[in-house]
């Protein structure tokens, strides 16, 4: 039977239509197909934008040092880097396609993810105790029921905020309980050493920094509360450019070695680059564990457990699959790839 060339026309743009799609859905054991697992060699990016933080002495030590510099440089691709002053302000660059590679709190990610903020969790560059709820020096609180009603500074999308929510919960309160003033990690620092507000969500180095400086109280500790320091990238670039996204967790992966064994360097790079005392410093170490570098179960749980303030606080809108959202966020394959057990 012959057949037209309208018939023949349809019939190749149905199978080409086929074709594209099975690619676009298919998977393997390492994630989403992309051009190299198809046998194409993958496009370059044109850049690496990457953020640093105080919060993060990893990437202080990368940018310090120019590992990634030098590990793009046979590629000719250059290495720009962006200052994150929190959680918020690193995953807004992601949001905003002004970085490739921003650090952030895992549960600051969840919310960021679950809002609508095309993210992927690559790397964990630290199991850190890097916030807790504190009061000044001279403060006679020392109950977290007493602060009903008060002034508590927190920086809105960040680990402190959601730190925040988990204690006013746990004794049997809500945001709309106190008074939540919505600050950078600095400036709610500031306004608590000035008794503009009566406590505040703190943040490493400036929690450490109150607290051996200027005599600032611990209100509530929990270290399981905090959620871990999570490299993020956009969904977009990691499908695109998987080889990039490895040699960066590579780069981060020698600085985490690093780190470990020269601790006394560590602390003395981010004594300059944060401008800290080495007193200060050292306690912001002290609080950082850089064992755990790969994406797994037990990241997973800890945002699973955080989540559940998020709903309750209506932070995620309601009917959203919090769990889909949790595992489409986590991508353990590109660090499985690099890091060496």
């Amino acid at each position: 039977m012959q057949m037209n060339r309208a018939g023949a026309a349809a019939i190749l743009l149905t199978t080409l239509t086929g074709l594209v799609a099975g690619c676009g859905s298919s998977k393997t054991a390492a994630g989403p197909a992309t051009a190299a697992s198809a046998g194409m060699a993958a496009p370059k990016p044109a850049e690496i934008r990457l953020d640093y933080a105080y919060y993060s002495p990893l990437s202080l030590v990368i940018k310090q040092k120019g590992w990634a510099e030098e590990a793009f440089k046979a590629d000719g691709i250059p290495v720009k880097w962006v200052f994150s002053t929190g959680s918020n302000k690193a995953l807004e660059f992601l949001a905003a396609d002004a970085a490739d590679f921003t650090s952030s709190a895992g549960s600051a990610a969840l919310l960021a993810k679950a809002n609508g903020n095309p993210i992927k969790s690559v790397y964990i560059y630290s199991k850190p105790e890097w916030t807790a709820l504190l009061v000044g020096k001279d403060s006679q609180i020392t109950d977290v029921k007493q602060l009903k009603g008060k002034k508590i500074a927190a920086t809105k999308g960040t680990d402190p905020y959601i730190f925040l929510l988990r204690v006013l919960h746990d004794n049997g309160m809500t945001k709309n309980d106190v008074q939540i003033v919505h600050l950078q990690h600095p400036d709610g620092k500031t306004a608590l050493e000035q008794k503009q507000v009566d406590a505040w969500a703190g943040l490493d180095p400036h929690m450490a920094t109150t607290e051996l400086e200027q005599g600032s109280k611990f209100l509530v500790r929990n270290a399981d509360y905090n959620t871990y320091g999570f490299l993020n990238t956009r969904e977009a670039f990691a499908k695109q450019h998987p080889d990039q996204v490895k040699q960066v967790i590579a780069v981060y992966e020698k600085a985490r070695v690093w780190a470990q064994a020269n601790p006394e360097e560590l602390a003395k790079i981010l004594a300059e680059e944060a401008k800290l005392s080495p007193a200060v410093a050292k306690k912001e170490l002290e609080r950082n564990d850089f064992s755990n570098p790969i994406p797994g179960d037990v990241h997973l749980k800890a945002l699973t457990e955080a989540s559940k303030v998020l709903v309750d606080e209506e932070l995620i809108k309601k009917g959203t699959d919090i769990n889909k959202v949790i595992s489409e966020l986590v991508d353990g394959s590109f660090a499985q790839a690099v890091v060496k057990q």
